[in-house]
Formats: C-alpha cells, sequence, structure tokens
C-alpha cells in the first residue's frame, strides 16, 4: 500500500480527543504517546514485515531493530516489547521460526528491553516484528513537527536498502548488500542517546516511504521547506550502481508517484533521485535542530560512536512541506 492510500484511510477515521494523547495519528509520527503523569508519557509502536534476508536469525535481528526504532526517534526508552508473528507451519521447518525469534529476542536484550511473549498465527508467508512500549518525560518527546527556518538536517545512516534488497535476489552486489545488512541490524539506540543532549526540534526515522516521503511529513508537520544537497546523502557502498542499472523496488515508484510536490534540480541524477524515494528498513535517525548544535552532534556521533551521521541539507523558509533537492 502506498502513502497515499495509507493517508486517505487514516483520513478517513474519527478525531481522538483525549487530552492525554500527546502523539497521535494527525502528525504521522513514528509512534504514538500519551501521557501517564507530569514526569511520565507512554510510547507506544507496533510494526512487522516479510523477510527481507535469507538468514533467518538475521531477519528477526534487523525486524527488531526496526520496531525499536520507532521508540527512538521519539527521544523514548524502549521498556518491553512482543512478539507478532505469522509463519506456514508445516511448509517452512519450524527451526526457521526459532531462529528468528532468537535474533528478535537477542536484539531486545542488546537494547536493554525485556521480551514479554507475543501472538503467532498460520499464513503463508512468515512475517516478523514487534509490538515496543517505552517512555519518555514529556517535556523530551522527539516528534517530526517542530522543524524552524535555519535548522540543519542530519542523517545517521546511509540510503539504499530496498534497491540492495533487490540486487540482492540477482545474488549481485554482495559488498553493498552486506554493509546494508550491518546497517539494518544496528540499534538507533546510540544516535537517540547522543541527540537526548541537544535541543533537537524534530526527528523522524527514515523506513517504507523512504528519506523523502518521511522528510516530507516532517516539513508539512511544520509547516516549512527544506533543501537537500544531493551530493551530501550517504549512500551504501553499490547502491548508486544497483540503481543506475533499474533494481528499483516497487515502494520507491509509489513514494515517488506520492511525492509529486518534490522539485529536483536538473543536474540531480536519475538514480540519486531513486535512491531518494528508495524504502529503507531501519533506517538512521533523521534529525532536525539549529545549525551551531548540528555541527556538534554530527561531530560526536561519527568520532565517538562511529556513525556515518552527515548534514544533508536545511530548513529554509515556512512553507507548505515543499522540498527541493539539488
Amino acid at each position: 500500500m502506498g502513502p497515499g492510500a495509507l493517508a486517505a484511510i487514516l483520513g478517513q477515521l474519527p478525531k481522538q480527543t483525549d487530552p492525554r494523547i500527546l502523539v497521535g495519528t494527525e502528525t504521522s509520527d513514528d509512534a504514538g504517546v500519551f501521557l501517564l503523569n507530569e514526569t511520565t508519557a507512554l510510547v507506544q509502536t507496533l510494526d512487522f514485515f516479510t523477510p527481507i534476508v535469507n538468514d533467518p536469525y538475521m531477519f528477526g535481528q534487523i525486524a527488531a531493530a526496526n520496531s525499536l526504532s520507532d521508540i527512538y526517534a521519539m527521544g523514548g526508552t524502549p521498556l518491553t516489547a512482543m512478539n507478532i508473528v505469522t509463519f506456514p507451519f508445516g511448509v517452512l521447518d519450524d527451526s526457521i521460526l526459532s531462529s528468528i525469534l532468537r535474533g528478535g529476542f537477542d536484539k531486545t536484550a542488546e537494547s536493554g528491553t525485556a521480551m514479554l511473549g507475543g501472538h503467532t498465527i498460520e499464513d503463508a508467508e512468515p512475517k516478523y516484528g514487534l509490538s515496543v512500549t517505552g517512555i519518555v518525560h514529556p517535556s523530551r518527546i522527539r516528534a517530526n513537527v517542530g522543524a524552524q527556518v535555519g535548522d540543519l538536517l542530519i542523517l545517521t545512516k546511509p540510503l539504499g536498502t530496498g534497491i540492495l534488497f533487490t540486487a540482492s535476489q540477482a545474488d549481485l552486489f554482495a559488498e553493498g548488500v552486506e554493509a546494508s545488512i550491518v546497517s539494518m541490524a544496528l540499534l538507533n539506540r546510540s544516535a537517540a542517546e547522543r541527540m537526548s543532549k541537544y535541543n533537537v526540534h524534530a526527528c523522524t526515522d527514515i523506513t517504507g516511504f523512504g528519506f523523502l516521503g518521511h522528510l516530507s511529513e516532517m516539513t508539512t508537520a511544520s509547516s516549512v521547506c527544506a533543501e537537500i544537497q544531493s551530493n551530501s546523502v550517504p549512500l551504501f557502498p553499490d547502491a548508486r550502481e544497483a540503481a543506475r542499472m533499474g533494481l528499483i523496488p516497487a515502494g520507491a515508484y509509489s513514494n515517488r508517484d506520492y511525492l509529486k510536490h518534490v522539485v529536483f534540480d536538473p543536474k540531480v541524477p536519475e538514480e540519486i533521485r531513486d535512491l531518494l524515494f528508495d524504502p529503507q528498513t531501519s533506517g538512521g535517525l533523521l534529525i532536525c535542530l539549529s545549525a551551531i548544535e548540528a555541527e556538534a552532534l554530527a561531530a560526536e556521533l561519527e568520532q565517538k560512536d562511529g556513525l556515518v551521521a552527515k548534514i544533508i541539507g536545511r530548513v529554509t523558509e515556512q512553507g507548505k512541506g515543499e522540498l527541493y533537492v539539488i
């Protein structure tokens, strides 16, 4: 399902009126936030998907990291998780499911999150993910609304997981595929912990709607415009060549169709445009904050955590979410 269809469906639902809902569906944020008391708010998220790698243990790790990322993007700390599983029992060996669950368990343990159980149903295709609950101080919520004119944008992981997954189905670009797998299994925990020390104005993580899709949600919710320096956006090894070969997943075309308001400089190559629309799995954080603090945070993320943290654009003016790529 493309972002346009989902937005239309969500628009038909009744509006929430409970004043304890601090973050709901209105801004397309990564997780919901519910006020418990003056010092604590509950952060909740849910995500699951079909396998994107052949190794079931690694699939479990990636799916868990992807789900936990929504809590980190909101500035929260994950506390508990529950498995969400569909599996074709009797068709695939049970050891495959065991490996998937072990991968998820080990990744949640790495994050300090308690695994409480879950729910499994039989289905023709395996799917896996987590429902995660965390907490955040109400004054420290990092939503995708709040970007200010003059802010800079930091991206903490390279782009290209969707395109490289497509390449992997043809046994191409092994180096880039392996780099993307390692990155997808990497928690956004350290990036979230670092950014908590700064006055972050807005934050989201980059997943299925692609870099431009999630940036568009941020700029639209914040009523601003942004300019992206395409040559500053970090890419996985081989991702550009794979895109140039036309190994583009269907989701990238859906994202492109929906984001017709994005304006590209004619000099931006077509393969770079494809990578900016490419649907990501367990992507990095997109962090928006003042220019002075952005320089310091990016340097800290790279020097102390070894992350690929690049300043890739800026918020230019008030507007309706327009995006310009140069």
